[in-house]
């Protein structure tokens, strides 16, 4: 999923589940768990999020980027290991493309290849791709990440993942098969996990202090509801660097790369959260908010509120994409 930004309310765009959003791809082309009979509707269709993957790592490109160039040093050999060639790269989970994009100017030699279950937002990559001046430098596959990868996918100097291994029921598994794919000496890195979206301050002069906590709290418990009605979904301890050592993986490090965008926030930063807000108000809002927490989203929500999140003048927005890498071993 990516930085891109994981569509799941809570974590794909900030909490990194996405808290709120990170990441750009899922790699899966449509929804998984439907939990409609516990209040929650679970179920995400990826392609008709298609021009908010865009959007969302069209904003969130300064963090990207600099993602990227962390990884490159990493391959570099920082921190007293060898140097390794980065000829391939594969973005799993891709989504529309954003981070293989990337990629592909990051590391000026290599093959980018976007790797999703939906053929409409690979399309969307060559298209990007093809805007970009990328051509030739970015190609797609489409394949499924079930615990396994359901393609030969060939090697890779490179592995990427974000927000897109835990819309998977076995996360192990699915580490485990990505580590697999690295030629010796190649890198895994998953954007998992990270630090919530922050976008309002605490009193926003309306409703009970406070709310962005809450929906916190609401969005992590659609989170639950998600992973528990994954296929083969596993409880697991979401240690990511303890995952990725248990893949095989050695020199594992952690970094997180910050989005500040501080108030008056510009259009896109409105419209990102506009989006964002109105996924938890129709997907986790319900029973699991108080009326009039429900009030106060749905003002922030509606465009011609003056409270609106389109018109705040307080409206910023801040998000860290938390990143895991490991080596495999040369």
């Amino acid at each position: 999923m990516s930085p891109h930004t994981d569509p799941a309310p809570g974590h794909g765009a900030g909490h990194a589940h996405g808290g709120q959003g990170q990441g750009q791809g899922h790699g899966r082309g449509h929804g998984h768990a439907h939990g409609h009979g516990h209040g929650h509707d679970t179920e995400i269709d990826w392609e008709e999020m298609s021009d908010h993957l865009v959007a969302a790592g069209e904003l969130q490109l300064p963090a990207l980027r600099d993602v990227a160039a962390r990884l490159h040093g990493l391959l570099d050999g920082d921190g007293g290991t060898p140097a390794h060639e980065v000829r391939r790269v594969l973005d799993v989970g891709s989504g529309p493309g954003v981070m293989a994009c990337v990629f592909a100017e990051e590391f000026g030699a290599a093959e980018a290849v976007a790797v999703d279950g939906s053929r409409p937002l690979l399309d969307r990559a060559l298209t990007r791709a093809a805007a970009l001046g990328l051509e030739g430098r970015i190609s797609v596959r489409a394949a499924e990440l079930n615990g396994g990868l359901d393609a030969d996918l060939g090697p890779a100097d490179l592995v990427w993942s974000s927000k897109a291994v835990h819309h998977l029921g076995d996360q192990q598994g699915a580490l485990d098969a990505l580590a697999a794919v690295l030629r010796p000496g190649g890198l895994l890195a998953v954007a998992e996990g990270g630090l919530p979206l922050r976008f309002l301050p605490r009193d926003i002069g309306r409703g009970t202090p406070g709310l962005t906590a809450r929906l916190d709290a609401v969005q992590e418990e659609w989170f639950d509801v998600m992973r528990a009605e994954l296929p083969g979904s596993k409880p697991v301890v979401e240690d990511w660097p303890g995952l990725l050592r248990a893949a095989g993986l050695t020199g594992v490090t952690s970094f997180t790369c910050l989005l500040d965008l501080p108030a008056p926030l510009t259009p896109a930063g409105r419209d990102y959260l506009l989006a964002h807000l109105t996924r938890i108000r129709e997907k986790v809002g319900g029973e699991l908010l108080s009326p009039a927490d429900r009030e106060t989203l749905a003002a922030l929500t509606d465009p011609d509120a003056p409270e609106s999140i389109l018109h705040r003048p307080d409206a910023y927005l801040l998000m860290g994409v938390t990143v895991h890498a490991g080596r495999r071993p040369s």
